[in-house]
């Protein structure tokens, strides 16, 4: 059984991450990027954003005993397979869990303009991540 409160509270917290991450929005991409309070917020922001919806997304499936995770990748598919996402959300999902993984993984590499791009024009792929989870409230 989903438990609605760790759903809740994990949503809560999301909204918390993307309001934060909607508050960096407001700088030109110059002063981005010559700020590190800024860039590595949005990093930081960003990462745990993505995250949460992983987080949310295993205890769906967990709970609904929908099968084995072995990666984060297999969140987005054991949920589509199961009829709960779009084919769409799926790979949409996918996408941004591997730009979760570079932040993670080669944060030496990471390119800003890129977090930047994302932090701009990539925050609703997560409110339709909620929009879905919100289904199970």
């Amino acid at each position: 059984m989903v438990k609605i409160e760790v759903i809740r509270k994990r949503l809560s917290v999301l909204d918390e991450y993307l309001g934060i991450l909607r508050s960096l929005q407001k700088y030109p991409l110059d002063e981005f990027l010559a700020n590190p309070e800024h860039y590595g917020s949005a990093e930081r922001f960003l990462q745990l954003a993505i995250e949460t919806t992983t987080d949310i997304g295993n205890h769906i499936i967990s709970s609904l005993g929908l099968g084995e995770v072995n990666w984060y990748s297999d969140i987005p598919a054991l949920l589509e397979e199961k009829g709960y996402i779009s084919v769409e959300l799926r790979e949409t999902w996918i996408k941004v869990i591997g730009f979760r993984n570079i932040l993670v993984h080669n944060y030496l590499e990471v390119d800003r303009k890129i977090v930047y791009d994302v932090l701009q024009n990539r925050l609703d792929d997560l409110e339709e991540l909620k929009k879905a989870f919100a289904v199970f409230l």
